[in-house]
This record gives C-alpha cells, structure tokens and sequence, in this order.
C-alpha cells in the first residue's frame, strides 16, 4: 500500500511538472536549450492616398492569426488618425479616421512575427454555403462539365479533385476545353476567379487567400492571390499556377476573400506597398513577449521576474536538487561510500569556484592535514563539542595558511579555498578519523575517496550549462526529481558494489546449480 502510495505521488509531481514545462514550450515558445535563436519578420504596409478634404474613413485589411506564423507585435503610425481595429470572420481591418484632410496622406502598419511551424494551420472557419451552380453560356457549359467530369474520373476526394484540375488548367498544352475557358484569365487575379467559377460548377466552395511572399530586404512588394478550397472540415491552400498544395514557409497570408485590401470614404487613389526584413532575436525574449501579447502570467510570476542579482543566486540553488539526486543514485544503486549525505553536494558548490582539479587537491589537502592534528587531539582526551570547536578553528587556520602560501607562490587557484565549506570539512575530519580507528585506515579512505569521488560527479551534473538553464527556466522540472528521489527511497534492492563484492558467492550458487 505504501509503494502505491509513492508511485502515485511521484506520478502526480512528473505530471504536474511536466504539464507546465510542456506548456511554456508549446503555448508561448519557452526554448528547451540556452542561446536559442529564432528568426523574426518584420513586415510594414504602406498606405498612401489623396485626401479629399473633409472627413473621412480609411480601411486597411491586416493578417488574422496566419498560418506558420505567431505575431508578436504590431504597431500604427498614424500621428493625428482615431484609430481602431475589428475582426469579421477571417478577416481583420484597422480603422482609421480624420476630420479633415487634403493632400497626400501615408499611413503605415508595422507587424512583428516568428516562424512558427504549428500555428494556425488548421484554418476551420468560417464555415461556407455550398455555392449553385453558375449559370454557364452554352460553350462554357460544355467545356466546364467537360473538364470536371474528367478530373472527377482521375481523382479520389476534394484534394485531389482541386489538384488534377489546378494541373490541367495550367498544363502548357491544355485540352480544347480548357483553351476555352484560360483564355479568359487576363491575370493571376482572374485565373483564381476563373478556376473559382469552375469549381462552383461541382459546388466546391472556395475563395481567394491573398499573400505577401516574404523574402529578405524586401522592398515594393505585393500580395499574391492563392486558392483555397473547402472540403468539408476545412480550408486548404492552392497555388493556382502550380497546384502545389499548402502555403510556403514564406507565405504570409494577409486576408482572405473577395473584399479590396483599402475601402476608402472621404478619400482616393490609395495605393499599398508592403516591405520586410528578418533578423534573429533571443528565443527567451520573444516567448517573454508573446505572453504578454497572450495576457499569460506564467513569466510573470517566474524566477525571470526577479532582479538578476538574485536570479544569479538561484541559478546556482536550483541544481543543489540535481546534486542531491546523484548523491542519491551513488549511494542507493551503486554503493559509494559518502562522510555525510550533502557534504559531496556543499564541496561540489565549492569546486564552481575553485574548478574540478585544483578544487580536489585543495579538499585533499585540507583533509590530509587537519586528520593528522586530529590523531593528535586524541591523545588529549578532549570531550566530543570542544573537540569538534577545536578543529572548526583549526580547519580555518589551515584554510587561511594554504591560501597565504598559495598566494606567495603565485597560485591564484589556492586563495578560492575560502569558499569551502569549513563545519563541513571539520565534520568530515571527525568522522574519518572515527572511521580510522574503529573500521582501519582502508575503509576511512575509501570513504573520503566516494565523498570527493561523489562531488566530483555532482560538480560535473550540476554546472552543465544545460543543467542550469532547464532547473532555472523550468524550476517546475524540480518537482520530477523529487518523484525520482521517491521512487528511490523506496528501493531496497542489491547495489551494484554488493554485486562485486558478492561474485564470489554468486559463482558458488550457480556452480551447485
């Protein structure tokens, strides 16, 4: 019951842990490693037009959740205009207005986005009527129902039907039929209205996806009209001069439907040129970013939200969990011998500063000196407290002696001995001199060999940069090892060192086997 107990627990702490940590990734782009980079669009339309000299209302059709990408910002330009922005079905516009106006007038609209492989690619709404059929003259009646009764024969589903037909219509030597009806597309505009009209023949709804292709430095650019098709559940996306199926990575789409990309009132002659340009930017920032955009406050009530004297404090205690988990791991699986549960954790927080190597042969050092006054205590007979106050003093004497030595023979290394841990160190002492006398010199050194042995291992876990990024960024994946050191509490099983030490035995049982 009690195993039960600790395997539910543990589960619900991985689940907990999991789901936010699964959530600041997917819902606001978190990144799993340090450095991470992400690309970044910046897009800005243009809009000139002449005032007519009153009042008037100028509208500008802007993206709505576009497929591939996440927006991250957006901004007007448009010093002396009431401004404001609304949605209608797939669409979105901004809204401006003036009292009086004469002359040229420029508006501009900035939008700030991210690639983004996953969002918005289900593009469901808003669902169609099915269309009627059109009412067709005589040749165009005879060559539409042509065409479609031979793309219905070489395709399968509404996919494959919009396919087929986007490939005979742009096939470089067409069937009669469909010379009839091309010969009507004056430009790409018309060709998707063409085909529209064509396809409203098998009552496919469709209509027009107009899209910015997004290239590096662009200046001038212009929107580009695309097919989309309905099937039932949901849009998909045509090139109509290729029949290739889906949007580009490049493809920005602006708006949808047959509506002009400007309604003016009170103006004319709007024209609108679009330009970007792309550049990289801090993953860390940009998720930041896009939960504010998202009115998320997860970030901020993070460790991220702390001034960065004390986020730099916590980037170090946030991976003493990870050493403790490796001290538990070495103990319980594999059998080391440790003075002491987290003295390998606290020297392994001391070799940040000191590093691996010179940090191992200060440790060496201190210990190696303070047993040898140690064995000399033990012949004062001195009670258990004043003995350990005494080489508390003692420790730090010779941690104060090692680092003035080092600094007269020009090793920098030696005066980082300070941050060791010095209660730790006279503990470790007084058990490894018990040690010594009651188990004999091997076991205290192997036991002071598995505690330096211990916190190397933990130096090396608990200072990878990846260590340190995720326990800061996602602290919630804490609450994961605390299930581990759960789940390993409840382990009662052989060690591997007793496996070693037993093989003789084990060798004997199968031989009688």
């Amino acid at each position: 019951m009690k195993n039960l107990h600790v395997k539910l627990l543990a589960l619900a702490l991985v689940a907990c842990g999991l789901g936010l940590c699964y959530y600041k990734v997917h819902r606001l782009g978190v990144p799993l490693a340090p450095d991470s980079q992400a690309q970044v669009w910046t897009v800005e339309a243009t809009l000139r037009f002449d005032g007519g000299g009153g009042a008037a209302k100028i509208g500008l059709d802007i993206p709505n959740e576009p497929p591939g990408f996440s927006i991250l910002d957006e901004n007007f330009v448009s010093s002396g205009f009431g401004l404001s922005t609304e949605a209608d079905g797939a669409n979105r516009s901004a809204q401006w207005a003036a009292r009086s106006l004469s002359g040229e007038q420029t508006l501009y609209y900035r939008l700030v986005l991210t690639e983004d492989p996953e969002a918005h690619r289900e593009r469901t709404t808003p669902v169609p009527r099915y269309p009627e059929v059109p009412q067709y003259t005589d040749p165009e009646r005879a060559a539409v129902f042509a065409l479609l009764d031979n793309v219905r024969s070489r395709s399968a589903d509404t996919p494959s039907f919009a396919q087929e037909l986007l490939r005979r219509f742009n096939d470089p030597t067409p069937d009669t039929e469909v010379d009839v009806l091309r010969n009507e597309s004056t430009d790409d505009t018309a060709q998707v209205r063409q085909l529209q009209y064509i396809l409203a023949g098998a009552r496919i709804p469709t209509r027009i996806a107009h899209v910015l292709r997004l290239s590096e430095r662009m200046r001038q650019g212009a929107l580009e009209p695309w097919l989309e098709v309905y099937n039932g559940e949901r849009w998909l996306a045509f090139n109509p001069r290729d029949g290739h199926a889906g949007f580009p990575d490049d493809a920005l789409v602006w708006h949808v439907g047959d509506a002009p990309l400007t309604r003016l009132e009170g103006a004319n002659d709007a024209r609108v040129e679009f330009s970007a340009t792309r550049s990289s930017r801090d993953v860390m920032g940009l998720a930041q970013q896009r939960a504010r955009l998202i009115d998320s406050d997860v970030l901020e009530y993070s460790l991220l939200a702390l001034p960065i004297a004390t986020q730099n404090v916590y980037k170090v205690l946030l991976t003493v969990p990870l050493g403790a988990l490796v001290v538990v791991i070495l103990r319980n699986f594999i059998g080391l011998r440790t003075f002491g549960t987290f003295m390998p954790v606290l020297i392994a927080l001391a070799f940040r500063e000191t590093e691996l190597i010179w940090g191992s042969i200060l440790f060496t050092i201190i210990v190696t000196l303070g047993l040898l006054v140690r064995f000399y205590l033990e012949r004062l007979k001195l009670l258990l407290v004043p003995r350990l106050a005494s080489m508390l003093t003692i420790v730090i004497l010779i941690m104060a002696g090692v680092s003035v030595l080092a600094h007269r023979l020009g090793m920098e290394h030696g005066l980082s001995i300070a941050l060791f841990p010095m209660v730790i160190l006279a503990m470790t002492i007084e058990r490894m001199s018990i040690m010594w006398d009651e188990s004999g010199p091997r076991d205290a050194i192997m036991s002071g060999l598995g505690s330096l042995a211990v916190a190397a291992v933990g130096f090396v876990v608990m200072t990878h940069p990846l260590a340190e990024y995720l326990t800061f960024v996602f602290p919630e994946l804490l609450l994961v090892v605390l299930a581990l050191t759960l789940l390993a509490g409840r382990y009662t099983g052989y060690r591997l060192s007793e496996l070693w030490r037993f093989r003789a035995s084990a060798k004997a049982i199968a031989r009688q086997r």
